[in-house]
């Protein structure tokens, strides 16, 4: 089952969402793991062919409530996305994990973040921030947010911004103040305050973001004293894994990721008892 939500945000912001409930049976206890996904930069809670429709229905397939949802001012949601910046996103994303912490069919030590493209970047960021993730998933992540955005949309539609006070970009009026807010974050330097298990997917035609970004996301995170992190570089797939191949891949990889981490759960919290 599917239903269509509104997130109520800071300063009457609303943000449409869709919360996919699990389809097999509940655990012993009556708890279910939740994911919440996160789209990439002017992106939406559809994704490019429908990735992110086809994956939360795959992950509610496996017993998980999902939940994705439009950053302000994309897909159906409300607000100006190139005024609100990388800050507000993050705010958004514990908007998110809010909603879904509420429910008492969740259960709050299997919660995880699946961040794409600039939203892995927002993904990690807010991890950092907030101890109720306790897992991340980033695919095509987003390495250096001011570089990388600044390289897509291009140098003359920053500059543009910076002269002029915004730049029209694909429909989307990004102010000064949007480039300037991803200045402010730096994920490869924050990944290590995360302690939670880590799984990296990346695709070796990415585009958009290189695919030496996985490589280095990995190492980083291994250098922290607890948690796991997990990479699958996906061969030939492009950043939004557009080929049904790759689609399936990435759902897959992902989705045994995290069947993994919950028998490991089981096994410990039956050794520990």
């Amino acid at each position: 089952m599917e239903k269509q939500i509104a997130l109520h945000h800071e300063d009457g912001l609303k943000l449409a969402a869709t919360l996919h409930y699990p389809v097999a049976p509940m655990t012993d206890d009556g708890k279910h793991p939740a994911v919440v996904i996160c789209h990439g930069f002017i992106g939406n809670r559809i994704g490019v062919d429908r990735l992110f429709v086809k994956t939360a229905r795959a992950l509610a397939e496996e017993g998980m409530f999902v939940l994705r949802f439009d950053y302000g001012g994309c897909g159906e949601s409300e607000g100006d996305y190139g005024a609100l910046g990388m800050d507000s996103m993050i705010g958004q994303t514990r908007t998110a994990l809010d909603y879904v912490l509420s429910m008492d069919c969740v259960d709050p030590l299997r919660v995880t973040l699946l961040g794409h493209s600039l939203g892995g970047a927002v993904a990690l960021q807010t991890a950092v921030r907030d101890r109720r993730v306790k897992r991340l998933v980033l695919w095509s992540a987003v390495g250096y947010p001011f570089n990388d955005i600044v390289r897509i949309v291009g140098r003359e539609a920053y500059d543009e911004s910076v002269k002029k006070g915004a730049v029209d970009y694909m429909g989307y009026t990004l102010k000064s103040a949007f480039f300037h807010s991803l200045m402010d974050h730096q994920p490869f330097q924050t990944a290590p305050r995360f302690g939670g298990d880590v799984l990296i997917v990346h695709g070796t035609g990415d585009e958009m973001i290189p695919v030496d970004y996985g490589f280095l996301y990995q190492k980083i995170f291994w250098t922290r004293g607890e948690g796991l992190c997990d990479k699958e570089i996906l061969f030939q797939a492009n950043h939004t894994f557009s080929s049904r191949k790759h689609q399936e891949e990435a759902i897959r990889v992902t989705g045994d990721w995290l069947a993994k981490l919950d028998k490991q759960q089981e096994e410990w919290h039956h050794w520990s008892i």
